[in-house]
């Protein structure tokens, strides 16, 4: 009797393998063969998910970010504005194996999008569900009265994203230096800096800012 496969479950078996072989190496390492290997299937079955490398390189990515997008989901489901905010912020962090993982597969894919427009526009697509999130705590927290009335939220929108692109590379590379706990407090002293009155530490879901 024939072996039924789980198509859909075999493609998510090729996504995490190509996951473990960027993430514990470099993307150079993820070749046809090597990412075969560690699917435990063969070259043709790949072929038989995928039209060609660029195109299993970008599932993998999207499989990755819908993965990180529905853990934030729940962990910011309770929350509003600032308290969102902070959350949103800090698991966008390499701040637990997890999450460190997901940053090397992340930025190994920066250098592959300069020169593959499918990946380009796949990177650029997550980076502006980021950016309208952010942006949208930041107003729901400015509307709550948490944060300055003054914020500028593009401007505000565009340090966070640089401060989480800055601070994991460095936390990749240099984390004799940049410490995890270092990295997290870089981050919520740059938002402490929007409050006015009290501590981000003291801020509720939706509590105003003491005036």
């Amino acid at each position: 009797m024939p072996k039924i496969v789980n198509h859909e479950e075999r493609r998510e078996q090729i996504m995490a393998a190509i996951r473990r072989v960027i993430a514990h190496g470099q993307i150079n390492d993820a070749t046809i063969r090597v990412i075969a290997r560690e699917a435990g299937c063969s070259a043709g079955v790949l072929a038989h998910y995928f039209r060609d490398k660029d195109e299993m390189m970008t599932s993998a990515l999207r499989w990755s970010h819908k993965g990180i997008r529905a853990r934030q989901s729940e962990k910011l489901a309770s929350l509003r504005g600032l308290a969102a905010l902070r959350e949103l912020l800090l698991d966008n962090l390499p701040l637990d194996e997890e999450r460190t993982v997901e940053t090397r597969l992340e930025v190994s894919y920066w250098s592959r999008a300069l020169g593959s427009q499918q990946i380009l526009d796949v990177q650029r697509q997550e980076a502006a569900l980021l950016y309208d999130k952010i942006r949208s705590l930041l107003k729901e927290a400015r509307d709550l009265g948490q944060i300055r009335r003054d914020v500028q939220l593009d401007d505000a929108t565009e340090v966070f994203l640089a401060l989480i692109d800055g601070l994991s590379v460095h936390a990749l590379l240099y984390p004799d230096r940049l410490t995890r706990e270092m990295a997290e407090r870089l981050m919520l002293g740059e938002l402490e800096r929007l409050v006015v009155g009290t501590s981000i530490e003291d801020i509720g879901p939706s509590d105003p800012v003491p005036r």
